[in-house]
């Protein structure tokens, strides 16, 4: 591979933007070609999801999405971003780990301790082995540099946390994917523009995008012979692979001391994080908080999640999941335009401007109650 990079920059060919199109390419073809085979077997084996309390859909449907989004992600990374494998050396096994508990899960059903003990280990050879970690909270509540232990905790909770999450909001067709595609596009932009050093996790959020895109091709399908959901599979997986590139955002902005790392400045860089993965988190502490009111177990699957809110406004899957995304998307775009003001006031802005948008399906059911009386 090596090689071929020297020859073709001794040709004056950008091998940066050849590895973006290619990575994004065969994985969207990898994911296209290997769905229909997982549709085929799953409807043979009847390796379905069954509708239940949570679910907003009322036929059994192939649920093992995940696994094609593994296998696109897995053989065009380790191509086209092999950098990231050899600087960060456990986070192929810990995709294998996912892949492993994901598919046992929408099987079998797994029990929810042995899928957090999979988690926190998972967490953990990334966090420890690794070293990706939270370093800095740049000043939110006075915070600044954290102690390493603390660090390794509280960095491991957040992957458990941004894990289960994306597992949450993956409750109507598109959401999880489509939010995980544009969460991927926007890291990957920011890297780009944070210069060469970051290239390969330019690369790597290509391939995320190219993958998940294809996937979404069926997952939105109106023909059900076509329908397939990524499962526990493939929404712990993404939501483990946003978190990694996340943490991997926050501590570009930290300075390492190291004269082989660019050094960069953006105070605010925590606050842009969350506004980029505002939904999942919004959407997970309002649910627990709703729970917690109740008097209810926090781990009760239940249909107070911002989804289950505009379905029972009467709204498509499509249109709620349009409807969610342009809405955190301009979270975003406002987190953006605002990234220079102090990083605790940006992050009340967006945490206020999540949690106003996990009530207006209820303030909208309100008023048309109201209406008809």
């Amino acid at each position: 591979m090596q090689s071929f990079e020297l020859f073709l920059v001794g040709k004056g060919i950008s091998i940066f933007y050849i590895k973006i199109g290619l990575g994004f390419l065969f994985s969207f073809l990898i994911t296209l070609f290997s769905v229909p085979t997982i549709i085929k077997i799953s409807r043979r084996k009847n390796l379905m999801d069954e509708p239940g309390v949570r679910s907003s859909h009322l036929r059994k449907i192939p649920n093992l999405g995940g696994a094609a989004i593994f296998y696109s992600i897995g053989v065009c990374a380790s191509i086209f971003a092999y950098e990231l494998f050899e600087l960060y050396k456990f986070l192929f096994a810990s995709l294998v780990i996912l892949l492993y508990v994901g598919i046992m899960d929408d099987i079998v059903v797994m029990r929810a301790y042995k899928k957090l003990i999979a988690q926190i280990v998972v967490s953990s050879l990334v966090v420890i082995g690794s070293d990706i970690r939270i370093r800095s909270l740049f000043g939110i509540c006075g915070v600044y540099e954290i102690n390493y232990y603390v660090s390794v905790v509280f960095s491991i909770l957040t992957f458990i946390v941004l894990i289960n999450a994306f597992n949450l909001i993956d409750g109507i067709d598109g959401l999880a994917g489509g939010y995980s595609l544009i969460c991927s596009a926007l890291f990957g932009i920011s890297y780009y523009r944070l210069g060469e050093y970051n290239y390969p996790l330019v690369v790597f959020s290509a391939v995320i995008v190219g993958s998940v895109l294809a996937f979404l091709y069926y997952n939105l399908s109106n023909y059900r012979a076509s329908k397939i959901f990524m499962g526990d599979t493939g929404s712990m997986l993404l939501g483990f692979l946003l978190a990694f590139t996340s943490v991997c955002f926050i501590d570009i902005f930290i300075d390492k001391s190291d004269p082989l790392v660019p050094r960069y400045h953006l105070p605010a860089a925590p606050a842009i994080a969350v506004a980029i993965l505002i939904l999942p988190i919004v959407d997970t502490l309002n649910v627990m908080i709703i729970r917690l009111v109740h008097g209810k177990s926090l781990f009760k699957a239940d249909k107070n999640h911002i989804h289950h809110k505009l379905i029972q406004l009467g709204l498509t899957h499509r249109r709620s999941t349009f409807y969610i995304i342009s809405y955190y998307l301009l979270i975003i775009v406002i987190a953006n335009f605002l990234r220079h003001i102090n990083v605790n006031l940006l992050l009340v802005i967006v945490l206020s401007l999540g949690f106003i948008g996990a009530y207006l399906p209820n303030l909208i059911f309100y008023l048309r109650n109201n209406k008809k009386k």
